[in-house]
Formats: C-alpha cells, sequence, structure tokens
C-alpha cells in the first residue's frame, strides 16, 4: 500500500506526465513522421512547435488568475480532460489549420497544470517532506519523455494516428484515475492563507532572473544535443538517439534527486549548487568528447533541467508562502517559457551563422554561471516553516 501522504505528490507527477511530458514534449519525437507521411510540411510542424509553446506560455500567465475564478480541482481536471481531447483530435491528418488549434489547447493547459497543480500539492506535502514530494511531482517531466520517445518508435511504422490515439487514450486514464485526488484540501496553516501576499520582493526578481537565465542553459542540451552527437562528432544518428536516451534516464532521475538534496542542505543552497554543477555539465564537451564524459553531460544535464524547477518551485515556497506560491510560480514558468524561446531562436541563428556547438555549450555554461550567482544573491529568511 502506498502511503497516502504520497497519494497527492503521485497525482501532480501524472499531472506533469501530461501536461509537459505527452502535451509538450511528446510532439518533438512525432516531427519526421508527420513530415514522412505528409501530414505536415517541415515549415508547419516547425510553426506548430512554435504554436504550442505559445500555449504554453499563456496558460502558465493565467492559471494564477484562473485559479481564483474556479475551484483548483475543477481547472486541474479540465485541464487534464481538454489535454487529453487536443491530443486525439491530432489523429485526424487535417492539416496545419486543424493542428495548430490543438497544439496550441494543449500548451495552454500544459502550463495551466504546472502553475495550478504543482504549489496544490506542494501545500499538501508534509514540512519534513516537502522536497521530496516536490521531487517526485516533476519526476513526471522525464516520464513522459521516455514514454513518448519509447512509443513513436514502437509504432512509426503505422504513421502518427496509433501514436496520437495512444497518448490521448493515456492522458484520459490517468486524468480519471487522479480524479479524486484534486478534491481534497491541503492542508494550510490558517495564518498563512489569510496573509496578504508578499510577491515581488527583491530575492524573488533575482530568483526569477536566475530562473529565466536558465534556460540558456537548456538550449544547447534540450535542442542541438542528438545532433551533436550524431553530425558534429560524426557519430551517426543511432548514436544520437542513445545519448538523448541518457538525457531522458537523467530527466526521469533528477527531480528526485534534487528533492533529497534539498531535504538534505534546503532549497536555498541546493538550487546554487545545482546551478553551479550543471554550469560544469554543459561546459562538459568543450574539454572532452570521450563517450563517457558526454554521458555524464546527458545524464546530468537532463536531471537538473526538470530537477531545477523542482527546486525553484520550492525556493518559491519558502519566499512567498503559499498564498502566493501560484501567482510567482506562474511568473517564472511564463518568463522560462518565453526566455527559451528567445534563446532558443538566437542559438540557431548562432549555430547558423558560425556553425559551432563549441559556441553553443560556452554560452550555455557561462549563462548558467551568471543564473547561479543571481540565485546566490536571492537570500530570505523563509516565509514557511
Amino acid at each position: 500500500m502506498i502511503n497516502p501522504v504520497w497519494h497527492g505528490a503521485l497525482a501532480g507527477l501524472c499531472a506533469l506526465l501530461v501536461g509537459i511530458g505527452f502535451a509538450r514534449f511528446g510532439y518533438t519525437p512525432l516531427i519526421p513522421v508527420l513530415i514522412e507521411r505528409d501530414w505536415l510540411s517541415a515549415a508547419d510542424a516547425a510553426y506548430l512547435g512554435a504554436t504550442n509553446l505559445a500555449g504554453y506560455v499563456g496558460g502558465s500567465l493565467l492559471a494564477a488568475s484562473l485559479a481564483r475564478l474556479l475551484p483548483v480541482a475543477t481547472l486541474t481536471r479540465s485541464a487534464m480532460v481538454l489535454t487529453g481531447l487536443s491530443l486525439l483530435a491530432c489523429a485526424m491528418p487535417w492539416g496545419f489549420i486543424w493542428f495548430a488549434p490543438w497544439r496550441f489547447l494543449a500548451g495552454f493547459t500544459g502550463g495551466i497544470l504546472m502553475v495550478a497543480a504543482v504549489p496544490l500539492m506542494l501545500a499538501r506535502a508534509p514540512a519534513t517532506h516537502r522536497a521530496r514530494s516536490n521531487g517526485i511531482v516533476f519526476t513526471g517531466v522525464g516520464i513522459g519523455i521516455i514514454t513518448a520517445g519509447t512509443l513513436v518508435p514502437a509504432v512509426a511504422g503505422y504513421g502518427p494516428m496509433p501514436v496520437w490515439l495512444g497518448l490521448g487514450l493515456l492522458t484520459l486514464l490517468l486524468a480519471m484515475l487522479t480524479w479524486r485526488q484534486w478534491a481534497i484540501e491541503p492542508v494550510t496553516p490558517p495564518a498563512q492563507a489569510a496573509a496578504a501576499p508578499r510577491n515581488f520582493t527583491l530575492p524573488v526578481a533575482l530568483l526569477l532572473a536566475a530562473y529565466t537565465i536558465d534556460s540558456a542553459g537548456f538550449v544547447p542540451h534540450t535542442v542541438f544535443w542528438a545532433d551533436y552527437i550524431a553530425r558534429g562528432l560524426g557519430r551517426g544518428v543511432a548514436v544520437g538517439g542513445l545519448f538523448w536516451v541518457f538525457f531522458g534516464i537523467g530527466a526521469l532521475c533528477g527531480p528526485l534527486l534534487a528533492g533529497l538534496i534539498a531535504e538534505r542542505f534546503g532549497f536555498y543552497r541546493s538550487i546554487v549548487g545545482v546551478l553551479l554543477v550543471k554550469s560544469a555539465a554543459v561546459a562538459i564537451p568543450l574539454l572532452s568528447t570521450h563517450p563517457v564524459a558526454l554521458a555524464i553531460s546527458a545524464i546530468t544535464v537532463g536531471a537538473f533541467t526538470p530537477g531545477i524547477s523542482a527546486l525553484a518551485s520550492g525556493r518559491v515556497a519558502e519566499l512567498v508562502g503559499f498564498a502566493a506560491h501560484r501567482q510567482v510560480w506562474g511568473w517564472l514558468t511564463g518568463g522560462f517559457a518565453l526566455s527559451s524561446a528567445a534563446v532558443g531562436y538566437a542559438f540557431s541563428y548562432l549555430f547558423d551563422r558560425t556553425g559551432s556547438y563549441n559556441l553553443l555549450f560556452a554560452l550555455g555554461a557561462a549563462g548558467l554561471f551568471i543564473a547561479m550567482l543571481l540565485a546566490a544573491t536571492a537570500r530570505q529568511k523563509p516565509a514557511i516553516d
């Protein structure tokens, strides 16, 4: 039997598995299949990726306002069901005009699930296990990446339709299995719930800046890594795919590891240390291209990509308390999404002009080091126990 304390964390895991793992990262391995089967052109497939990201930005920025209009349970349930329906709708090969609103909706509901579900689960967790619970929730991102990455090659021979149907049905199943969990109210001390939100303080602003700049270290591995291995180092597509799997394994284990680290050292010291380690891991290809070194880089960056989100969420709760957590976490999530898009375009431009992967890794490592310095200055007495 699972300890009831962890039921909420597992529900949060399912929310991010659906909203980020399926609705967002599930599209990436499908792109070549959609193009090869003439469902979309290469340009349309790229625009749909941007459309999904635009929806994610909108959902993350509006989630806190929607949570004031609707019960969080209703909002979360609706987001999970709508995500499932959007994925099922994409099983129809009716072109870009059909796909665009559904991909936007999948991004929008993903942003809602990230901003609405995570604070609810964190507020429910006992103080002694809050960091671990947060880590379990963010493990859903890695599970979604691995599930989608496994499902696509397994059924790609039958075309995109069974992949979309599989992701959509899995999403609706998870929505049904977690349905009752969202109605359980968090046990938040009345004084905290009634307190006026302490929102945009200097430590919050510094943390927001650090989390936004973290996208500079996020892009080289999530966008260019497999191509760097396959073409940049001349080791072939299969090897590039293998090193992407290493990244996924890291993403699966990283949030729980980050949670355990935070239980031992606290969110403040953990987020500073993890950003420093991640900076070093992004720089590894500048020093060595040995397979072991590259595997360490892939696993470490993979682990601390969702892992840093788990730590940032916990740190926000420390700085502003549960009453303001959803709003401030929405700022961080929206800022990260916008920055990821901007950095992605900027790095793509630089690569097109220079053809240098090493320049991207150097800029990513430098950005993470700056983010670490900003996070280190975001020190403030916690607002919660």
